[in-house]
């Protein structure tokens, strides 16, 4: 047992900080993936040898232009509700492959399917309640309270992202208690509605 805990204790701290950063992927798509280039390409955390590029110059400016277009086309009415579509399966990728690029393992199916099930998992699930959120402002603000959940978002998106660079332990533990959470409200919901 000792001897396994040993084995595991190498990726543990890399596999957090994919999962704060895929939890901050949830928010916004772009932010993280900015952060996560600029701090492989600052020294702060190594990646993956297949996953190198994506600390190199040309993925910084990519995901600047990136993280611009993305903060600013939420704040447009109808764009907004539009953008969630598709940032459902693209905060999923961005998850995976967040968490992926700094997990330091030589089996890719075991690289890409801890990358899937945790980043991936964190970040669509995060995603699909901010989506929910979204669509409620619409309906009962008429999209009025959208700027005001769109600022919330963004601010979150660049304070998890950078939190995660720091202290990706903390982040990566609230991020999968809140992941455990909603599922267990979801689940308790259809306990109730099944018994009734």
């Amino acid at each position: 047992m000792e001897e396994s805990l040993q084995q595991i204790a190498p990726y543990i701290p890399a596999l957090l900080l994919g999962v704060a950063l895929s939890a901050a992927s949830g928010f916004r798509v772009f932010v993280p993936l900015l952060v996560g280039n600029l701090a492989a390409k600052f020294g702060l955390f190594s990646l993956a040898e297949n996953m190198t590029w994506l600390g190199e110059t040309p993925a910084t400016i990519v995901l600047a232009i990136a993280v611009v277009f993305e903060l600013a086309a939420y704040y447009i009415p109808v764009v907004d509700n539009l953008l969630d579509t598709i940032a459902g399966p693209a905060a999923v990728l961005a998850g995976t492959l967040l968490t992926t690029s700094f997990l330091h393992i030589e089996d890719p199916v075991l690289q890409w399917g801890l990358g899937l099930v945790a980043g991936g998992g964190v970040a669509g699930t995060i995603q699909a309640g901010t989506s929910l959120l979204r669509l409620g402002s619409t309906k009962f603000t008429a999209g009025l309270g959208n700027n005001i959940l769109t600022s919330i978002e963004n601010f979150m998106s660049v304070v998890i992202s950078l939190f995660a660079v720091w202290i990706p332990v903390l982040i990566g533990f609230i991020a999968l208690y809140f992941v455990i959470w909603v599922w267990r409200k979801l689940y308790q919901r259809r306990q109730a509605k099944n018994s009734v």
